[in-house]
């Protein structure tokens, strides 16, 4: 992340994260990945700064971000805890812990000993609420890989579905798929408040390195919703 503050520190994390199931082919990538990249040391997820929460009511919104759909303005839920998330595509489907901000203003990881759990910064949007929810999660540990592996091919139009404490399913739609360098992580894009419900999934990408035990890159999933059910 940036240095400057409340911008948090852009290290992303050390492998960790869910398992699911996925065809031969994706195991064997995932092994793959895995051999090349695993490490045991600790680092923190791309986080948000503390301000990054839903727009004050009577507040003005931001304009929408360039190039995304226009989505459905007027489709808003109230706050509502996340507990499970699903991605069709990708055969995920794992539970959800809540992420913080540490003392120097990072979003602290989610935990590396399970390899099947997301986390959702519980001080922003909460996914369905006007604003963009930040969910982030682990690619691989040293024991195998995790819930956001495959993230990576997601495409636009794929769907998350995201069930939430009140007994709702927030839908949302993929806009677009995005890799940042550490070094030009674009905090405003990502973590700007918006008009409307949206999603960003986040997690570690590009090249593993092993003296600084750290991805260069992060993927960034950006997202708006579409729908919502009865859980």
């Amino acid at each position: 992340m940036s240095d400057q503050p409340p911008a948090p520190d852009r290290r992303t994390p050390a492998p960790g994260g869910h398992l699911f199931r996925w065809a031969m082919g994706a195991v064997v990538l995932g092994l793959l990945v895995i051999h090349q990249s695993v490490d045991t040391s600790p680092a923190p997820l791309p986080g948000p700064p503390p301000a990054a929460a839903a727009t004050p009511a009577g507040a003005q919104s931001p304009a929408p971000r360039a190039g995304a759909p226009a989505g459905n303005p007027g489709l808003v839920l109230p706050h509502s805890r996340p507990v499970r998330i699903r991605i069709p595509q990708l055969f995920v489907e794992a539970p959800f812990t809540t992420l913080d901000l540490d003392a120097s203003g990072t979003l602290q990881a989610p935990p590396p000993d399970d390899r099947n759990l997301v986390g959702w910064y519980e001080h922003g949007p909460s996914p369905g609420e006007r604003g963009a929810a930040v969910v982030a999660g682990h690619v691989d540990t040293r024991t195998g890989p995790a819930v956001f592996l495959m993230l990576h091919l997601l495409t636009p139009g794929s769907t998350v579905d995201i069930t939430r404490e009140d007994r709702t399913t927030a839908t949302f739609t993929v806009d677009s798929v995005q890799n940042y360098s550490k070094s030009t992580f674009p905090d405003q894009q990502v973590y700007a408040a918006t008009p409307d419900a949206e999603l960003r999934l986040i997690t570690c990408a590009g090249t593993y390195n092993q003296k600084t035990h750290d991805y260069t890159d992060n993927l960034v999933v950006f997202a708006h919703l579409t729908s919502q059910h009865p859980a």
